[in-house]
């Protein structure tokens, strides 16, 4: 490439000189010189990461999405526009959302306050919060304020020492931005567009393709090299487990990954829209999902988690594929040969593995529609939100008439990858949907999977998980 890879951070374009490929944005930034943000978990976990990033909106503008910075390379953001606490606002001029934290007490160590500031920020910003949206604290959909501030924004925001209601104070305390905020003014303008990279240093080298042809050029020339997207995968191998790869290929951007098509007979979701995207370009179509996106990790980590990426990883304790398993999705995989469709059910061959071949990429995953009707998605972990599962059950079912037409139920976390289960599937079929073949049925998911004893859950109870879920489901949606 011609010109120097650069990011515009807080307004000033600052070269990527000196990093290198496994760098991080939240390492580029704080070499650079804003050092708010900072690392406090190295997996996305704490949010003390985070920053804004200057992403497209669907009518031509911008809007501002926070991300943990300590997971993606600082090569992905080539190009890009990132604002960090200290781009807000400073010590004479306070942004409104630092005022508010500081007034009302949201601070103490303040380790934590610069992501908190930017996460509050992105949704400060936010174009469709209106005043009055408030729902009540027990609502696990959402959280508003009075305000419209949808506080599950900051769900991936940890504080160990100030407590939550000073800083939920301060986000229900905001009003509208002011017209001439520089950073709302930015909102009507366009994001930057998504350039080519090429980027080589002393320990790899990164690439982002300006299209599909391009990727799988790479791919073919390049065996063995890291697929990245939101790298919220990657990024904690990276960081924890000092995984370096020769080669990264960020696929994020590529405009073939990033499809959205409903026919009448499927819904087909590009593999590198973001979940945060999902969940809005889906607008309820696919109900069984709109159960899987509040309970996926945090608000930050669906803003760079992609679909596509969280199949190809292909843990057995990824959120979506048991709801994707439930609703019969195919997954259709591009390569220079071509392109092919895979049930999902037969795409993950052993832990960690999948039928995907080294020069292949998920281009989309089709969802079959009309939806089945009754559906339920069951997540057990140690936390309610932003946490690994020890168990999830994905379930879709057809009744007719008072008799189960169709059952469909994907499970993770009970064997070595996700899983039908397909016992319990045939025990409900062509029975009738009652209360005594929900108890039968229950007894036959109990035994489905090969559950083990890990640190998250013992073997005993994950298998006492599975034989809770019907009766779980079957009260849920008969009450």
């Amino acid at each position: 490439m011609s010109r120097p890879p650069t990011i515009t951070v807080n307004g000033t374009e600052r070269p990527l000189t000196g990093a290198r490929v496994h760098t991080t944005l939240l390492d580029f930034l704080r070499d650079a010189g804003p050092t708010g943000a900072k690392e406090g978990c190295a997996e996305g976990e704490c949010g003390a990461c985070s920053v804004m990033v200057a992403r497209p909106d669907s009518d031509g503008g911008t809007q501002w999405t926070a991300l943990n910075a300590c997971l993606v390379p600082a090569a992905a953001y080539d190009g890009q526009e990132v604002v960090t606490s200290e781009g807000l606002g400073g010590p004479d001029d306070l942004h409104p959302v630092q005022r508010e934290m500081a007034q009302r007490g949201g601070s103490q160590c303040g380790y934590c306050t610069p992501g908190f500031v930017c996460s509050m920020a992105a949704e400060y910003y936010r174009r469709d919060r209106t005043a009055g949206e408030h729902r009540e604290q027990g609502d696990h959909q959402a959280d508003h304020g009075p305000n419209g501030f949808d506080l599950h924004a900051l769900g991936g925001n940890l504080c160990r020492c100030t407590g939550y209601r000073p800083i939920r104070d301060a986000a229900w305390a905001l009003g509208e931005p002011d017209p001439t905020d520089r950073w709302a003014a930015r909102l009507a303008e366009p994001a930057p567009e998504t350039v080519a990279t090429r980027f080589a240093a002393g320990d790899g080298d990164f690439a982002r393709p300006a299209d599909l042809a391009e990727a799988l050029a790479l791919l073919d020339e390049r065996p063995g090299s890291v697929v990245v997207a939101g790298s919220t995968d990657w990024g904690v191998e990276v960081n924890l487990r000092g995984r370096r790869a020769l080669s990264l290929v960020a696929v994020d951007r590529v405009p073939e990954l990033r499809g959205f098509e409903v026919t009448d007979d499927a819904v087909t979701l590009g593999a590198a829209l973001t979940l945060t995207e999902l969940e809005r370009l889906l607008a309820g179509r696919l109900p069984l999902l709109d159960l899987v996106w509040p309970q996926f990790a945090s608000r930050l980590i669906r803003n760079g988690a992609t679909l596509g990426g969280n199949l190809a990883t292909a843990s057995p304790i990824g959120d979506t594929a048991p709801a994707l398993l439930a609703l019969e999705a195919d997954v259709l995989l591009a390569s220079g040969r071509g392109e092919r469709e895979v049930p999902l059910a037969d795409f993950f061959t052993g832990y960690r593995h999948t039928v995907r071949e080294p020069d292949e990429l998920i281009r989309a995953v089709r969802v079959p529609l009309p939806a089945s009707p009754v559906v339920g998605f069951h997540k057990i972990a140690k936390r309610r939100w932003d946490d690994i599962s020890s168990v999830a059950i994905g379930f879709a079912l057809d009744v007719a008439h008072g008799e189960v037409v169709k059952a469909r139920i994907g499970l993770g976390g009970v064997a070595a990858t996700p899983v039908r289960a397909l016992s319990t599937e045939a025990a409900l079929e062509g029975r009738p949907w009652t209360e005594e073949t929900v108890a039968a049925a229950a007894e036959v998911l109990r035994f489905e999977g090969t559950p083990i004893d890990d640190m998250r859950a013992s073997a005993a109870y994950r298998t006492a998980m599975l034989a809770n879920a019907l009766p779980r489901l079957w009260a849920e949606v008969s009450s």
